[in-house]
């Protein structure tokens, strides 16, 4: 275990550094009051005043890994030592060989990789794929979602995040989502939302299926609920989808690599989409990286064409040498059976709660990938509101994640979601640690229901 030496003094400096000159992602600026974190090593960090930290949100649902991962952080140093950058238009065997390692870990015939800084980036890029393969202009997305927050990722995206960017990308038309828990159709039997396919065909019909070049979901909705779909839906949304000659793209940004049990979410229901788009957990955040990645006759149809992207860091060395390492440690330690595993226990544990708190209205999830939906009323599922009557940030999540650091668990919350999203190489150990706190915090939502 990595020491923790007490520096309070520099850990201030920085905090009041951060606050004077960084500008924070969708966060208003004069709230902010991070923590100054001095290091991590597996599940935990700890700041400069030494207290530790089990991150239960692995930062951004991101660090898949867990923190500080040796082979991770070996491979970094020992591409640096050969290779440090070069430009995208060269070959660099670390980017040659990441591009092979996805051909053989992904789902079916995706095997042709566009290397890119992130997801947001992913997702851009493959509805320009998609656009220049099919000729076609719209790109259907769904409400509940989060696909990035450059210009034409955040048009995909649903939530209301998207609203100070627009008007933004043309051409993209909404769908509803397959919520079971809160139903946009009523759930009648059968549901023609949550069915998938009568919703998808409804929409086609108004907006001409030989308009449309993509359809983008996330395959677990992970932000805005996380919502596995109901089985059969991705089957019915892959069936449409190649009845109309339109694309199937799915969002595996945060669901990929192993962060349901399975090394993509979209292997739970055996669909196989025409491009995947991924990052965080392909090597856990240790480098920025994403890719966007087709199948083989998708990528056959541009070979001999201009394609309209590029990034000057598209396949850094170090990043693709880091994803490597990742990729190799998955492989070798078990940590996607492990995610299946300890993330069953997690669940178990999870809906143990809820029969202890009435504030949990809902509680769903695969592997190490699970929210709590918040309610002031179980019978009528009205929403433990995240906003007070000024739209400030207020009093019940903002309360349990705040009751929850203040003991050493960090949480993700969106909304009136309480996340769970530990590293894939959690214990059980650490997840009974982690519930008893999160137990304890969850009284303080047990005071607003009604």
């Amino acid at each position: 275990m990595a020491t923790v030496e007490a520096n309070p003094n520099l850990g201030a400096e920085i905090v009041a550094d951060a606050k004077e000159y960084v500008l924070y992602s969708w966060s208003v600026q004069d709230q902010i009051n991070p923590i100054a974190v001095a290091g991590a090593e597996g599940r935990h960090f700890w700041d400069y005043d030494g207290k530790r930290y089990l991150d239960f949100a692995s930062q951004l649902v991101n660090v898949n890994i867990g923190h500080q991962h040796p082979r991770i952080v070996q491979a970094i140093k020992d591409q640096a030592d050969v290779l440090c950058t070069i430009g995208p238009p060269m070959a660099n065997e670390s980017r040659s060989r990441l591009g092979r390692m996805l051909a053989d870990v992904t789902p079916g015939d995706l095997s042709v990789s566009f290397f890119t800084n992130g997801g947001a980036e992913a997702n851009e890029n493959a509805v320009k794929l998609a656009r220049l393969v099919t000729g076609r202009n719209k790109i259907i997305a769904r409400y509940r979602s989060y696909h990035g927050a450059t210009n034409g990722a955040v048009t995909l995206t649903g939530d209301p995040r998207r609203w100070a960017a627009e008007p933004g990308m043309p051409g993209v038309v909404r769908m509803f989502d397959p919520y079971t828990y809160r139903c946009p159709a009523g759930h009648p039997d059968p549901c023609p939302v949550c069915t998938g396919a009568p919703h998808l065909e409804e929409i086609l019909e108004y907006e001409g299926a030989h308009t449309v070049a993509a359809v983008i979901l996330e395959t677990v909705t992970g932000t805005n609920g996380i919502i596995p779909p109901p089985d059969g839906y991705l089957q019915a949304i892959r069936e449409v989808c190649d009845r109309h000659g339109i694309l199937l793209i799915l969002d595996e940004v945060m669901a990929g690599f192993g962060r349901t049990g399975k090394w993509f979410a979209c292997e739970h229901w055996d669909v196989v989409p025409d491009i995947i788009t991924v990052a965080k957990g392909i090597n856990s955040g240790y480098v920025p990286l994403g890719a966007m990645i087709s199948r083989g006759e998708i990528a056959d149809q541009v070979r001999g064409r201009f394609f309209p992207g590029g990034l000057t860091y598209a396949g850094h060395p170090l990043a693709c040498a880091s994803a490597i390492a990742s990729i190799e440690a998955f492989q070798e330690e078990g940590i996607v059976d492990n995610a299946a595993d300890v993330g069953a226990y997690l669940g178990e544990s999870l809906r143990a709660l809820a029969e202890q708190h009435p504030s949990i209205g809902d509680v769903r999830g695969l592997g190490c990938f699970w929210g709590l939906e918040l309610v002031k009323n179980r019978e009528t599922k009205e929403m433990l509101v995240p906003f007070n009557a000024s739209g400030e940030a207020a009093l019940p999540v903002a309360r349990v994640a705040k009751a929850a650091l203040e003991q050493g668990l960090y949480l993700m919350t969106h909304w009136n979601i309480v996340m769970a999203v530990p590293p894939l190489t959690i214990t059980r150990d650490e997840v009974d640690s982690g519930i008893a706190i999160l137990d304890e915090a969850l009284a303080i939502a047990d005071e607003y229901v009604s």
